[in-house]
């Protein structure tokens, strides 16, 4: 297992050699420090921790920039852990970047999905609308409730309520190029999440 913290840019296109177009989503890569390694004996499992994108030391608490000083960096915006890793291959601050993939690799890409606020049915669920004409009064109503004498909604019943703003996993997306200089992926499809938002890219775990 091997993966890396970036940010979504947007979407662009790519031609190959034979004028087919690919759609691809550019990630911004790293760079990526390693803050800490966690071992079986320590913490109960093994993972590495990776800091992604400075941040003022006054927006930082002293515990976060204590820890940074550790691995001889800058307190970061953004700390997740990668789990799966063979632990001798990292070393605390160690800098990871976009190289770490390769060309023609399928990655598993998770971020957290556009939030839509409170919606319908209709747009949260998917559901048809009723008639819309004729004095039916029902358009887009959430339908029937269930028996008045159980008097309770069924559970499980699509209703109305948040939707979005999930941790949401694109699996098996391919890396169609890396620029190591830019620390930049281009993954074929798209990605969840706005512009600018925090993605985890790591290579599939079905391929």
């Amino acid at each position: 297992m091997k993966g890396i913290l970036g940010k979504k840019l947007g979407m662009t296109q790519v031609f190959t050699p034979e004028g087919n177009v690919i759609p691809v989503t550019v990630i911004e890569a790293g760079p990526n420090v390693v803050l800490q390694k966690k071992d079986q004996e320590n913490d109960g499992y093994e993972a590495i921790q990776l800091g992604f994108s400075d941040k003022k030391e006054k927006n930082a608490t002293k515990p976060a920039i204590g820890h940074a000083k550790k691995a001889g960096t800058a307190p970061k915006r953004y700390v997740r852990e990668i789990r799966g890793i063979n632990l001798g291959e990292y070393e605390v601050g160690q800098v990871i970047k976009a190289d770490l993939f390769t060309e023609g690799e399928f990655v598993d890409v998770t971020a957290v999905s556009k939030g839509k606020g409170f919606q319908g049915n209709i747009k949260r669920w998917g559901q048809s609308r009723g008639p819309m004409a004729h004095g039916s009064r029902y358009h887009r109503g959430p339908g029937s409730m269930g028996s008045i004498q159980a008097n309770r909604v069924p559970k499980g019943k699509h209703l109305p309520g948040h939707m979005g703003h999930e941790t949401v996993t694109i699996q098996n997306l391919q890396v169609v190029r890396v620029d190591a200089e830019r620390n930049v992926l281009l993954v074929k499809g798209s990605v969840p999440g706005p512009k600018n938002s925090l993605v985890r890219v790591k290579i599939t775990v079905k391929k």
